[in-house]
């Protein structure tokens, strides 16, 4: 393990060994999210975007018609090795949202997706503001599954069943950081919503939950169950029984500041 990896909530620590099932199941992002990031962080050839907790490359490859010079920091190994297979294109470093690798003003913009909420959101500002060029901006991005669906409303149940104190997104206690005025690194933040959806076949919706870290930090034994209570789920349902391609509605949250 590496010494960014020992300073990780222990449930992130779990991706290392769910770094293929995270690729596997994980949605990717609707182009309208993209190209309001181009805008607000204003992207484009020339400039140079940091992204932090990069996981398996999702975002970082959705970024990549935008022009931007592409650079990633992850702290699990497990991640970053899936990371190398998928965009071998983007150089990715070993490090944390709080101990960036990188020099003062090195990026013209700074963005995390479906990450925030795992860093210690005070000091990763500060080192964030740390690698920003002056003017530079921060974009946050998130994919939240719509459980107004029933069968997404019962795969929340069953991971409920595990969360515990793990960080969440949804709480949106990270946004306390960006509260006030005063010595905050950052200026008000914006934020937009999309609709997006995920098509795939079932087998991909059970990944998509045993890639979330409280499962995969599971023991092997209590993953095949949990996997197995997913399958059966997905076959018994009203809204995904009988089919061979599912549709799983999500919202996407956007959120951006500019550096003070």
């Amino acid at each position: 393990m590496t010494a960014s990896a020992e300073r990780l909530h222990p449930a992130v620590r779990g991706f290392d060994r769910a770094a293929a099932t995270y690729e596997r199941g994980r949605p990717g992002y609707p182009a309208a999210a993209v190209r309001l990031f181009a805008r607000a962080l204003r992207l484009g050839p020339g400039r140079t975007v940091v992204e932090l907790g990069s996981g398996t490359g999702k975002f970082t490859r959705a970024l990549a018609p935008i022009g931007a010079t592409r650079l990633a920091v992850e702290p699990v190994a497990g991640m970053r090795r899936v990371f190398a297979a998928a965009v071998p294109d983007v150089p990715v470093l070993d490090g944390t949202a709080e101990r960036i690798p990188l020099p003062d003003g090195f990026a013209d913009a700074v963005v995390a997706a479906q990450a925030f909420h795992w860093f210690r959101t005070r000091p990763a500002l500060r080192e964030i503001a740390r690698v920003l060029a002056p003017g530079g901006s921060l974009g946050l991005v998130w994919n939240v599954r719509d459980e107004s669906v029933g069968w997404s409303h019962r795969l929340t149940e069953i991971l409920d069943r595990y969360t515990g104190s793990v960080p969440r997104s949804r709480e949106r206690g990270w946004r306390r950081a960006f509260d006030g005025t005063g010595d905050r690194p950052f200026g008000p933040l914006h934020e937009r919503t999309f609709r997006h959806e995920q098509r795939a076949s079932r087998a991909t919706f059970v990944a998509r939950i045993l890639s979330v870290s409280v499962i995969a930090v599971l023991p092997s034994d209590e993953r095949r169950r949990v996997a197995r209570e997913v399958a059966r789920v997905l076959a018994t349902d009203p809204g995904t029984r009988g089919r061979r391609v599912l549709s799983m509605p999500y919202r996407t949250d956007v959120y951006w500041a500019t550096r003070r």
